[in-house]
């Protein structure tokens, strides 16, 4: 069975978690069990005021929840009642979360595969307007030659121009933990955040979690009255996202670099305060068991979680190799992966999609484009005179299993 829980230091299940000495950390957690979509539920129905959303495999189940909890009455840890909206499609979801976002509310949507590539013209206006949300995804397989409703990073990758924050959970505990995170970090920098976890594989997998205190989620996100500011008053309307002209459209559109360039500070910052409220460490990248690695394995998802395993069994063979989790995809953390690889003879990027015609798959081209800015000597980089031999491998498509055979031959090809 994966490991549910995130650690601080050191490997820690949430029962051993739950045994921490009281005071340690203030926030440990309520021991339990969930899937990926309960999770989510669990914390947007305490953290938001409203959720608007349209239902699609594997991501029904969290706007399911939401709803039920609105049609009871739930309140969020405010005392505000829950608000729930459901359109006829995901394109009109996202607009009426651009609408409650603007108003200075606090909402979330839900959406996978076909719905968030619908979704994909608003997305850019979210952006544009600098509008704090948070959208969460069950990573689902697009259809091309056939109909598939498993997990598949096609979709997400499809959205990765819209200037959102991406981050990617590889088990039940990090897709609660990082809906917090990406939705304090989407506050602090004004940047919207997917957060992501595969669908079916994580989503409907039931684990052993922590769930956050509802004191954690008021400490740690704030007030949304104090924290978002209205930007559109429907008592006394205006209109917004106007024509513009040549001059004015690329100064506004170059000015919010401004808000991009101060992104990964606070998510890093986000991802501090979590870890010293609740003791789960996160980081952009994580490296596991690289200290002294000759070889590495790169991955998003619950892939990672399978090469970390793994990794452990390879390395009793005597053969010294490690795994880079991306946990942030968007901002890519360039400098941390090269950080993390730098040392290393080679490297086998595994992903969860093919795309033609690039000169590698998403990641794998992130990652290669990260080690020239390093060799080139880019600002911000770590010295590089070299890089890694670099493979690139495709795996997971449509919740194929990705098993540990794979990654035991994706070393071996590496010794090749």
């Amino acid at each position: 069975m994966a490991k549910a829980a995130i650690e601080p230091e050191a490997a820690r299940t949430p029962k051993e978690a739950s045994k921490e000495p009281k005071g340690r950390f203030p926030f440990p957690g309520i021991p339990g069990t969930a899937d990926g979509t309960a999770m989510v539920v669990h914390v947007e129905t305490r953290a938001t005021e409203c959720a608007a959303a349209y239902p699609i495999t594997p991501s029904t189940q969290m706007g399911m929840g939401y709803q039920v909890a609105h049609a009871n009455g739930f309140k969020n840890v405010w005392g505000t009642p829950i608000g729930w909206m459901e359109f006829e499609s995901e394109h009109s979801s996202a607009s009426a979360c651009e609408g409650y976002a603007m108003a200075g509310g606090r909402v979330t949507n839900f959406t996978s595969g076909q719905g968030l590539i619908l979704m994909k013209e608003v997305l850019y206006v979210i952006a544009g307007k600098r509008l704090p949300m948070v959208l969460n995804i069950a990573s689902r397989a697009l259809t091309s030659h056939a109909l598939n409703v498993h997990a598949g990073h096609d979709d997400v990758m499809g959205v990765a121009d819209c200037g959102w924050g991406m981050l990617f959970a590889k088990n039940v505990q990090e897709i609660g933990d990082l809906c917090l995170i990406a939705r304090r970090a989407s506050e602090d920098s004004l940047v919207p955040f997917i957060n992501s976890q595969d669908g079916f594989l994580t989503s409907h997998t039931i684990e052993n979690v922590l769930f956050p205190e509802d004191e954690l989620i008021r400490v740690y996100l704030g007030d949304p009255r104090e924290k978002i500011k209205p930007l559109f008053d429907p008592a006394f309307p205006l209109m917004s996202g106007t024509v513009q002209n040549q001059d004015s459209y690329m100064n506004g559109k170059i000015a919010q670099r401004c808000f991009y360039d101060k992104a990964p500070a606070a998510l890093r910052n986000a991802m501090d305060e979590f870890h010293r409220l609740t003791g789960r460490r996160y980081d952009l990248v994580e490296a596991y068991r690289m200290e002294d690695a000759d070889y590495a394995v790169v991955a998003m998802g619950s892939t990672a979680e399978t090469a970390m395993a793994t990794a452990d069994h390879i390395r009793s063979l005597g053969i010294k190799i490690g795994v880079v989790n991306v946990t942030s995809f968007r901002p890519f953390p360039g400098p941390q992966i090269v950080q993390a690889l730098s040392r290393v003879k080679a490297f086998s990027v595994i992903e969860r999609c093919d795309v033609p015609f690039m000169v590698d798959n998403p990641l794998t081209t992130e990652v290669e484009a990260a080690f020239a800015k390093a060799v080139m000597g880019t600002a911000g980089y770590p010295a590089a005179s070299r890089i890694p031999k670099a493979f690139s491998g495709t795996g997971g498509l449509g919740s194929r299993d990705v098993t540990p055979g794979h990654i035991v031959a994706a070393a071996k090809n590496m010794l090749a």
